[in-house]
């Protein structure tokens, strides 16, 4: 190796090494930007469901008119409606509200108007299903009950939300110490967890049908109606660091 040679060498050497160390912060950076994932890490998830008894019932009650003026027919509608209204008005535990309102054409052969159709809605709803029932029977001279759907108020949801979570953080817990015995460690500590909501799933109900209801409540008596329940769910995910 000649003198020349030795001397490059020796001055490349010298070059690269401030570049080497220059490495070593970027590395540090790298690291407590959390690309760096620490040994003992473990995912978690836990969840728990309760089914709910529905506590409101929705009765949707109507009537129906064909008539040759749409004016006329719109004032009938509207008359039978009020009626409805009128009615419910005196009876604590149910709220009555109008429903959907339409008039429509009844065309012939060759496509004139012939007559005119309508339909109003009033529904009733109510957490006493039993002083829905009975008023909705009672209503039967004036509209025919079309549809009874349940639901379960935010209240029932949010009471139901609150006893799951607990359950579902509870089973966090006991999934995370038993895991973290069963790969070595002595226990745990929580890095990160997040407690959700699934909404609420209504399972459906058999319910009689709109010309079978009608003809039972001509009589005045109570609609039968019956609730079933909805399923709430929690659920609690994360990530604990076992120790």
């Amino acid at each position: 190796m000649t003198k020349n040679t030795a001397r490059a060498l020796a001055f490349a050497l010298v070059c690269a090494a401030p570049a080497a160390l220059a490495l070593t912060p970027a590395m540090a950076r790298a690291q407590s930007t959390g690309q760096y994932q620490p040994a003992g890490v473990l995912s978690l998830n836990a969840q728990a469901s309760a089914e709910v008894p529905q506590d409101v019932v929705d009765i949707t009650l109507f009537y129906e008119q064909e008539a040759s003026d749409p004016s006329a027919l719109t004032s009938t509608l509207n008359q039978r409606a009020d009626s409805a209204l009128q009615k419910a008005k005196g009876v604590n535990g149910v709220t009555a509200r109008t429903g959907s309102f339409s008039i429509y054409p009844s065309t012939d052969r060759d496509g004139r108007i012939s007559a005119w159709r309508g339909r109003t809605e009033i529904v009733l709803e109510s957490h006493d299903f039993a002083a829905a029932s009975k008023l909705a029977g009672q209503m039967a001279s004036i509209m025919q009950v079309g549809n009874v759907q349940f639901s379960l108020s935010p209240e029932a949801q949010r009471a139901a939300e609150q006893k799951l979570t607990s359950e579902a953080i509870r089973s966090f817990r006991e999934q995370a110490t038993s895991s973290a015995q069963a790969f070595g460690y002595n226990g745990y500590s929580i890095r990160e967890v997040n407690v959700g909501h699934n909404g609420v799933m209504p399972r459906p109900v058999m319910m009689m049908s709109a010309r079978a209801m009608g003809a039972d409540a001509k009589s005045a008596a109570p609609v039968p109606i019956e609730g079933g329940t909805s399923t709430v769910t929690v659920n609690v995910s994360g990530s604990v660091q076992m120790k």
